[in-house]
């Protein structure tokens, strides 16, 4: 009868048809490349530096896993945030297939390989810059931005992989404000030397976030007041983060600011404060997402409709 229960109990653990353990980490390795496209795509040279002992060429920078710079602080948090939601959505996707321990490696390995690239590229930076404060201070911030960033990839992973639609939505509307810069930095090579027709496909960058929203809430639905609320709550990250990234990319790319971070943080407060009450600026991407989740969720109704059309004639 032990023999039994050991034998049901390890049924229940391990899934009909389950992804193995190995292969929940190779999910998760190439969860994180997916992330670094638009940084493998530039061919990993660091980014020329301001604050760089000696003088060096761009080809002889040293080969990082992260884009550290304060002009890249967006790419840095895309690169992150993008790779995590995906091993987010794959572990949803497979939660049927997946082990317990599966799971847990699938999620677990995606920020312990993120934190490896940040230390590589953190040891790389600190080898080349000056011994000055400012310097210290400047490899400061771009670690913590990554840190941070691989939290909220965590998060984001988290909400996606496990929690009830609702929680997922939130988690999805993080990953679609990571979107935006991530398929930013992927072309970004392509724009600066490529063909005139790439430079409108630039200006739809902007729409990604909106448009990624909107069908994520109606996957999600708003069937519950859960949903309701995760709804409304995407809808002002879709205003407020593209004012927050405005905000900080302005400040950030001046150099003429570099030295003074008390007055960075005040000009990009003043730039997110005129960015998210802009009109122009705010209502766009709302009207956008609200517009795309319509459309879905009346696509989704006229669907169940259709299904339920012939069980009811019976």
């Amino acid at each position: 009868m032990t023999e039994t229960g050991v034998d049901t109990a390890s049924a229940r653990d391990a899934p009909s048809r389950g992804v193995r353990d190995e292969v929940a980490v190779l999910l998760a390795v190439a969860a994180v490349v997916v992330g670094l496209l638009p940084w493998l795509a530039t061919g990993l040279r660091l980014p020329l530096q301001n604050l760089w002992l000696l003088p060096t060429a761009a080809e002889d920078m040293p080969l990082v896993l992260l884009p550290f710079s304060q002009y890249s602080l967006m790419l840095i948090f895309a690169v992150l945030v993008v790779g995590a939601a995906a091993a987010g959505v794959v572990a949803r996707a497979l939660r049927d297939r997946l082990s317990r321990r599966g799971r847990i490696l699938l999620l677990g390995v995606v920020p312990a390989l993120q934190l490896i690239a940040v230390v590589q590229t953190a040891v790389a930076v600190r080898s080349g810059l000056a011994d000055t404060g400012q310097a210290a201070l400047y490899l400061t911030a771009l670690v913590g931005v990554s840190v941070l960033s691989v939290l909220v990839g965590m998060l984001s992973q988290t909400l996606i992989a496990v929690a009830p639609r609702a929680g997922a939505l939130l988690g999805l509307t993080i990953a679609a404000v990571a979107a935006s810069s991530w398929i930013g930095g992927f072309l970004q090579p392509f724009t600066l030397f490529g063909p005139d027709w790439l430079l409108p496909v630039v200006g739809l960058i902007a729409w990604v976030t909106p448009v990624l929203t909107g069908a994520a809430i109606a996957w999600t639905g708003v069937s519950s007041p859960g949903r309701v609320v995760a709804a409304l709550t995407s809808l002002i990250v879709v205003w407020v983060a593209p004012a927050a990234i405005t905000g900080i990319s302005s400040a950030a790319g001046s150099r003429v600011l570099a030295s003074n971070p008390a007055a960075m943080i005040e000009y990009a407060l003043q730039v997110f404060a005129s960015a998210l009450l802009i009109p122009e600026l705010a209502l766009r991407p709302i009207v956008a997402t609200i517009l795309i989740a319509a459309i879905g969720l009346a696509a989704r109704w006229a669907i169940r409709r259709r299904h339920a059309g012939p069980t009811g004639a019976l």
